[in-house]
């Protein structure tokens, strides 16, 4: 699965997910409620993009 990296520098791994906000490891990013935030920043879904 993809990898996704805010523009603050937090990356979303979907083998990690975010534990913080109650998501799953093994959940896609598009997967995510598109009301959930960077965890460390706040933006939103639409300003993350993929990284290898």
């Amino acid at each position: 699965m993809q990898k996704m990296e805010c523009p603050c520098g937090y990356v979303y791994d979907p083998a990690e997910g975010d534990h913080e906000t109650g998501i799953e490891a093994g959940t896609a990013f598009a997967d995510i409620p598109d009301d959930w935030v960077c965890p460390k920043c706040g933006a939103e879904k639409e300003y993350f993009y993929p990284i290898d």
